[in-house]
């Protein structure tokens, strides 16, 4: 099989106690192919959603990474860790929680909308040039700015509150960077206990689902076989919240060679549109030719990621 013809997007099912780098090099090794981009790291005791951007669909990985993410979270209250999940040293905890549901669900979803995060220590976060993780790994906490991040939803699966250490396990829908150990820390602060995450799956990146995925033993199987091309997902289809445009042929022709375009708006659909937002363009027969920026000011489409 040849990098010409797989090409697109491989939702593969990353498993325990790999970091999305493995993944992406074991992926490299079945397929023979050095284009390989994931769209958004996993921790590696976290299982779930990574889809990986292969051949030509690499220069796509910023945009499938800005898509909402979706977990299934078991938040443990009563007990803190320095990592803030499982894996982690205790470093706080009670000997026992008493909460009623009603105090739980107004808690959590206190947090549905705009937030402020304060990084994890234990995070891939960059700060003069040094990842978190590894100065924690030294012993040193240093001061991290907070940062804002989107809870579209949330919405309570169990709970668990009659145990010493009560478990309550979530869905969650919310924006890139947004760390959900943290969010099960911060709830627990709110509810006045230290708490934990004790378990996480993603379940979904934009559209793509748990179902879509493929292990990677799948994945090597149906490589053999000569049948994952037709696992793959159009990189128009992993695009497709984007608004879209469709061109005429000599449109078609100035956009495969990176021109600008220009458009009267009267009754199109551009006209909804708004100042430098992001489209995808096809030509008139529905063939992906790339993401274009909308100028509103010049009425112009000004290329971006062209794909001949």
């Amino acid at each position: 099989m040849t990098e010409q013809l797989l090409e697109g997007i491989l939702p593969v099912w990353k498993p325990q106690g790999f970091t999305s780098h493995d993944v992406v090099a074991k992926i490299r090794g079945i397929l023979r192919i050095k284009r390989i981009g994931h769209t958004g790291t996993l921790d590696p005791q976290v299982t779930g959603v990574l889809p990986l951007c292969i051949g030509r669909a690499t220069r796509l990985v910023e945009y499938i990474q800005e898509l909402p993410k979706e977990y299934e979270a078991t938040l443990k209250i009563g007990i803190a860790t320095d990592t803030e999940d499982a894996g982690g040293q205790i470093i706080d905890q009670v000997d026992k929680v008493q909460l009623t549901s009603e105090q739980v669900s107004e808690a959590i979803h206190a947090f549905v909308g705009d937030i402020d995060q304060v990084p994890p220590m234990y995070s891939a976060v960059k700060v003069d040039g040094k990842r978190l993780y590894e100065l924690a790994r030294q012993g040193i906490e240093i001061e991290r700015k907070s940062r804002t991040v989107t809870i579209y939803e949330i919405e309570i699966l169990n709970m668990e509150l009659t145990l010493a250490h009560p478990e309550i396990r979530f869905r969650v829908r919310c924006s890139k960077g947004t760390y959900i150990r943290t969010l099960c820390v911060d709830i627990g602060r709110k509810l006045g206990f230290p708490s934990v995450m004790s378990h996480l799956v993603r379940t979904s990146t934009g559209s793509i689902e748990q179902k879509q995925c493929l292990t990677i033993e799948q994945i090597e199987q149906l490589h053999k076989q000569g049948l994952l091309i037709d696992q793959l997902i159009p990189v128009e289809k992993a695009l497709a919240h984007m608004q879209s445009v469709h061109l005429n042929e000599a449109q078609t022709r100035k956009a495969l060679i990176g021109q600008k375009l220009s458009f009267e708006i009267d009754n199109h659909s551009l006209s909804a549109a708004h100042a430098q937002q992001l489209v995808t363009a096809y030509s008139a027969d529905s063939r992906f030719l790339g993401i274009f920026q909308w100028d509103k000011d010049a009425l112009e489409l000004q290329p971006v990621k062209v794909f001949s």
